[in-house]
């Protein structure tokens, strides 16, 4: 079940689905309003979505995050208390000199900040992170299922 109903988020949910249990983001589904807004508050706001996947193997949950321009010094991975895994980061303005004419300016600075809670049979303790061509990926072992152990009782006469 999702913290935030399908209607308000614009993705599909499913009560039954433990993996619908992303924490809510609030910039999501916002990128068109962001584009109104003066120069001054996209600046902050524009990173505020990195776009993330989240694939479950028979193994492990695997997230993959589009951060582009980034170092692995600027991203941050951690898991809190609560099964909480948090990627976050930022990009630096880049410096402006006094002499320079700037004709467009697209690319965004700021933060960013993902929160995802981790089903239960994550192993939190055993996550790794790598980043390559910015895309960072987090790997999350899982635990092996455990089968109900059955005991035949013998039916006295």
């Amino acid at each position: 079940m999702s913290i935030i109903p399908s209607f308000f988020t614009g993705r599909r949910s499913n009560v039954f689905d433990p993996f619908s249990l992303d924490i809510w983001d609030p910039f999501q589904g916002f990128s068109s309003v962001l584009n109104n807004l003066p120069e001054s508050s996209r600046e902050t706001a524009a990173i505020a979505n990195a776009r993330i996947d989240w694939k479950e193997t028979p193994e492990a949950h695997v997230f993959k995050a589009d951060i582009p321009g980034l170092k692995k010094e600027e991203v941050k991975v951690e898991v809190e208390e609560g099964r909480v895994l948090q990627i976050s980061g930022e990009r630096s303005k880049e410096h402006e000199e006094k002499n320079d004419k700037w004709h467009r300016v697209e690319r965004s600075s700021g933060k960013f900040l993902r929160r995802f809670r981790l089903p239960e049979n994550a192993k939190t303790e055993e996550v790794k992170a790598s980043m390559e061509n910015g895309v960072l990926t987090v790997i999350v072992p899982k635990a092996e299922e455990k089968k109900p152990e059955v005991k035949s009782i013998d039916i006295g006469g």
